[in-house]
């Protein structure tokens, strides 16, 4: 027996669509000669015909031959599409997206084959009785149970996938702001560094090696919090499947993230107050030179 290299489930389906072709090409077949048997009785009553009436005479047969086959090859087509509008919705039922390759449909090869099939299923005298009795039907479009469900489950993933992909935006977003952030502080260490380099010998050794380690303390937090935050992203991006587990666990690393923030701030008022320090210093310095400048001897 031909084969088209379906399965049997697809397969009796094709079988199911050959019959009703066949069903339907029978019936032309049969309105076409009741075409010409008309004609022979209506007007195929004398014995001699004029050029000009066997002229008419087939003129009137082709233009009801042409309507008839016209007629068959639209509906045809509008049943072909109506077919695949079918597998397409099943499809779609299940986020499929269905290819056809228009070329194979004159594909001389394949089309014996098709011929081949249809021999071999409907000359057999025992195939029609076994498949009368399977009769597969597509199935609803609209079925509910296990289907249904899956659907629900799908969707909610998706709202779910687009919440997330908001929210990581979101952390992005944060993750921006603290580099940026933390670059100001740098330069604003590095400002107040270089404005008071030429005052580092009044300062006691204890306290700028406190700064000192303060500043590293604060370079190490910003390092870790921002490590932290591209270890998120990459793990929201990777695997949505524990997008709920990962979320809670940035949303943990955030509030961390503002609390250092904050701590960070408290540290720039440090700086100001020291900036502070430095400038009543200088001012004593001054003072103290203007009083030893009364009593050195002029030249």
């Amino acid at each position: 027996m031909a084969e088209l290299g379906l399965n049997e489930h697809h397969q009796n389906e094709v079988i199911n669509y050959m019959r009703f072709a066949r069903s339907k090409r029978g019936l032309r077949l049969k309105t076409v000669d009741s075409c010409f048997q008309d004609l022979k009785e209506s007007r195929l009553v004398e014995e001699t015909f004029t050029v000009d009436e066997v002229s008419e005479v087939l003129n009137g047969l082709q233009a009801v031959v042409h309507s008839e086959v016209e007629s068959e090859l639209i509906n045809t087509a509008y049943t072909n599409v109506l077919l695949l509008r079918q597998l397409f919705s099943q499809a779609e039922k299940w986020y499929l997206k269905l290819q056809t390759d228009i070329s194979e449909l004159e594909n001389r090869e394949l089309l014996e084959q098709v011929a081949e099939f249809e021999k071999a299923e409907f000359t057999s005298s025992n195939k029609k009785s076994i498949i009368d009795s399977m009769k597969p039907k597509l199935a609803p479009l609209h079925e509910g149970g296990a289907a249904e469900l899956l659907n629900k489950e799908i969707i909610r993933l998706q709202e779910e996938n687009e919440k997330l992909k908001s929210r990581l935006k979101t952390i992005e977003s944060q993750v921006t702001d603290a580099l940026d952030e933390k670059s100001k502080l740098e330069r604003a260490l590095q400002d107040l560094q270089l404005e008071h380099g030429s005052q580092k010998d009044f300062i006691k050794a204890q306290d700028l090696s406190d700064l000192e380690n303060t500043v590293a303390a604060l370079k190490s937090e910003f390092q870790k919090t921002l490590n932290d935050q591209t270890e998120n992203q990459k793990s929201l991006e990777e695997n949505l499947a524990t997008a709920k587990h990962d979320l809670l666990r940035v949303q943990e690393q955030l509030s961390m993230a503002e609390k250092e923030l904050e701590k960070k701030f408290q540290q720039t008022a440090a700086f100001r107050n020291m900036k502070e320090i430095l400038t009543k210093k200088n001012d004593q310095i001054k003072d103290l030179r203007k009083r030893l400048a009364k009593y050195e001897p002029e030249d």
